[in-house]
């Protein structure tokens, strides 16, 4: 027989209660994906149809609209064959995508998933816009998905005589559920009674902490193969119901291992301190230097009767300050709230930190990984 809900509770209450205080408690299923069950990517060449001026009027789109007359049953005439191929025939009412599908790793033949349309050619707005059936294939060669339908767009393109204006991206649309599954995806979670759960954030002590819960839930069911995978043998009570079992041991609440790291994004001067960052005890002092230049004109007037020239002169004026400088002395073995309290004290913006955290780095008082974006 399979755990009861009531056992289940057990075992989730016993999880919790020998966590670490102050650290969270997650479900396996948030920090771990089962082998196996992994999106498939579907991707086609379409054609958009019904745009208001706004297509294609490349050789691309030409040919294109040709091959689908063609392959429809519709051969051109070799007069307008001509006459599109010379550009005669104007084609800015179509335009040439590409149409990309995610398939989920469980999907079921008639299901309906979204699709996305991107521009191939030189159009310059899909608003308006009708997708014709596209064959979407898989890395196999096979076809998955047909999709066509409206595009819903969230932005546009609008012009007048004299002027132009383009909201968002209108040359990327979306066709809400216009995608129809018409071949699963083999997806094999099983193999010799065993499935494998898969860490998303690698970490021996994560992955430890996730066997041993299984274990307390089905004894002797899991082992660590390594950081980022832990393999779960199904029960005998689990067989003709593996699912559910498999739902069961993702309900289980862990205490993830965490790394002490300090992320730094440049661009932007956002900051993230790993809640297990330490500094060795540091002193630091940050200056600014300011230099000021400033250059005025004045007028050289010459004495009377000296035979002289009014001349405009040029001053320049320079001006060095530095700001700063106060000495901060941070202990060892600050939590993040001191950190941060000792980093404000120095009244610095966040992409001065950058510096700070670099030069903690290299002296070797922090004690973290530091990763610059």
């Amino acid at each position: 027989m399979l755990r009861t809900p009531a056992l289940l509770c057990l075992i989730l209450t016993l999880s919790m209660s020998t966590a670490i205080a102050g650290e969270p408690l997650v479900r396996i299923r948030d920090i771990t994906q089962v082998a196996g069950e992994h999106p498939n990517q579907t991707t086609g060449i379409g054609l958009v149809i019904g745009l208001a001026g706004t297509g294609g009027n490349s050789q691309t789109t030409k040919q294109f609209a040709l091959n689908l007359l063609q392959k429809m049953g519709n051969r051109a005439d070799p007069l307008l064959r001509e006459n599109i191929q010379r550009s005669q025939e104007k084609t800015d009412n179509m335009s040439v995508v590409i149409v990309t599908a995610t398939l989920s790793p469980h999907a079921k033949n008639g299901q309906r998933i979204d699709v996305t349309v991107s521009a191939f050619d030189n159009a310059r707005s899909l608003t308006g816009g009708v997708l014709v059936a596209t064959e979407l294939y898989g890395p196999d060669g096979e076809v998955y998905v047909i999709a066509s339908g409206p595009i819903s767009l969230n932005g546009g393109d609008f012009a007048g005589n004299a002027a132009a204006v383009t909201k968002n991206h209108p040359t990327t649309g979306r066709v809400p559920m216009g995608g129809t599954v018409e071949a699963e995806v083999p997806c094999t979670v099983f193999r010799n009674g065993i499935f494998e759960l898969l860490l998303r954030s690698p970490h021996y002590l994560t992955a430890m902490n996730i066997a041993n819960a299984i274990n307390l839930y089905s004894p002797g069911s899991a082992i660590v193969r390594d950081p980022a995978t832990v393999a779960v043998r199904l029960p005998a009570s689990a067989i003709g119901d593996y699912f559910r079992f498999v739902a069961e041991c993702q309900e289980l609440a862990v205490t993830p291992g965490s790394i002490a790291r300090v992320v730094i994004n440049e661009r932007t001067g956002t900051i993230v301190i790993g809640s297990d960052v330490k500094l060795s005890q540091v002193a630091i002092t940050h200056g600014n230097l300011i230099v000021s230049t400033v250059e005025t004109a004045e007028v050289s007037q010459p004495a009377p009767f000296s035979q002289g020239e009014t001349k405009i002169v040029p001053r320049t004026s320079v001006d060095v300050t530095e700001q700063g400088g106060v000495i901060n002395v941070i202990e060892q073995n600050v939590t993040v709230g001191d950190l941060a309290a000792s980093l404000n004290a120095l009244g610095v913006s966040p992409r001065d930190l950058s510096s700070i955290f670099q030069m903690l780095k290299e002296s070797g008082a922090l004690h973290a990984e530091l990763e610059l974006k």
